[in-house]
């Protein structure tokens, strides 16, 4: 199979199963609160879904490694699709646990093999376009899934949600079924470079570039699940009668500012470094805060707009850097991208909502975002003496001149 139709049912599925995913994220949480009436249930469901990513993300780099991927995933998909019609079928506390296990572990292994085979997929040169392409597919879903939540269960209940989350899963791995994937390469490193070893954890052979990265993308993950927690808040204050008209208003904005990011990547930036991703992730923590200042609904789509296209740019200029690293480390390198990212965000979501018990929306917003900017400074800062610099495009060590160069 030509590698640029892979990516193509790869992405196809991908954006069906995170339309079910945005869904079942309304409808799980929803279903939770009304089975238990009890919010401590709501938010183990939710920790334990987060937890089970994070742990996923620890292993997944090994276990893809060493298993088929087209069979690992389809199978993945098909234990999700089961556990959503169990869960319809036999609703209790084990089956809600259990269906939080499978989809956390399930999505981010997803993922993490999408993300990681992309330079195989489509070429190393055209990464940044795939990772926009990526980019866009997430960003629809998300539109329809958090939009259609409602619709849905308002017309066939909870069943239906799930069921449609069901059919999400049956269609991912039906076009996952017939991927071939890329013959995978040993994993021996090279004569003469260093990697990791038994036993070492993969941030002890990253160059100092990607962990600063990985750093800005927890602690961007961390400021995301304060405005996150807070929009429903902010949305009933601002507009008591309908505040899902708020919410409806500020997602829509970001996720068409997301897709457009993808068309302004690739006709405009024609080279994303770290500095331009530092900038993006900056931009769109200002963005995000101001949204909170009581903006009218012009402003609040505007600046909900913008967001979406840094939150793209940041997104893409990220996922294509990770991507430069050895076809062997990429996969173990996204998985420990991943369980910072789902680390973090379970963090902030606690900590933003045990701040907002005693502060108002906006300080708690602004102070969040305040971290995620003063750690994207920090790296900027170590980044022009301490990170590689790159040539023609790649990583280089500085201690050690590119091939070619004049060395006299």
């Amino acid at each position: 199979m030509p590698p640029a139709r892979a990516f193509w049912l790869l992405l196809s599925g991908y954006t069906a199963s995170s339309y079910g995913n945005y869904l079942n994220l309304v409808a799980l949480g929803l279903f939770s609160y009304h089975w238990s009436q009890s919010t401590w249930v709501t938010g183990a469901v939710m920790a334990i879904r987060l937890g089970s990513g994070f742990l996923a993300g620890l292993i997944s780099g090994r276990v893809l490694l060493r298993l088929p991927r087209r069979p690992l995933l389809v199978g993945l998909d098909l234990l999700q699709a089961t556990a959503m019609v169990v869960l319809i079928l036999a609703p209790s506390l084990v089956t809600l646990v259990a269906v939080a296990l499978v989809l956390g572990f399930g999505n981010t292994t997803f993922v993490v093999a999408l993300r990681s085979a992309i330079p195989e997929l489509v070429g190393a040169d055209q990464r940044a376009r795939a990772n926009g392409r990526l980019v866009t597919g997430r960003s629809l879903a998300s539109v329809f899934g958090f939009g259609t939540a409602a619709l849905v269960i308002d017309l066939g209940g909870y069943d239906l949600a799930f069921g449609v989350n069901a059919a999400s899963f049956l269609v991912s791995a039906i076009l996952q079924s017939f991927v071939t994937w890329p013959a995978q390469s040993s994993p021996e490193p090279a004569e003469g470079r260093v990697e990791p070893v038994q036993g070492r954890w993969p941030w002890q052979y990253l160059p100092a570039l990607i962990v600063g990265m990985i750093a800005v993308r927890g602690v961007d993950a961390l400021a995301s699940a304060g405005h996150n927690v807070a929009l429903p808040i902010y949305a009933t204050l601002t507009a008591p009668d309908n505040p899902a008209a708020v919410s409806a208003q500020f997602f829509t904005a970001w996720a068409i500012g997301s897709v457009s990011a993808h068309q302004l990547v690739s006709r405009f930036l024609k080279r994303l470094e770290h500095r331009a991703f530092a900038a993006a992730t900056c931009a769109m923590s200002v963005c995000f805060v101001l949204a909170f200042t009581g903006l009218p609904a012009a402003g609040l789509i505007a600046v909900a707009f913008l967001a979406g296209i840094a939150d793209g740019v940041s997104e893409i200029g990220y996922l294509s850097t990770l991507q430069s690293r050895p076809e062997h480390q990429r996969t173990r390198v996204f998985g420990l991208s991943a369980s910072v990212e789902n680390s973090a965000f379970a963090g902030g979501m606690l900590l933003a909502g045990g701040l907002l018990d005693v502060l108002p929306v906006f300080p708690v917003v602004a102070g969040l975002h305040a971290v995620a900017v003063t750690g994207v400074l920090m790296f900027l800062l170590l980044s022009s003496g301490l990170f590689p610099r790159r040539h023609h495009g790649e990583l280089v060590d500085p201690a050690r001149p590119p091939a070619g160069a004049d060395r006299g």
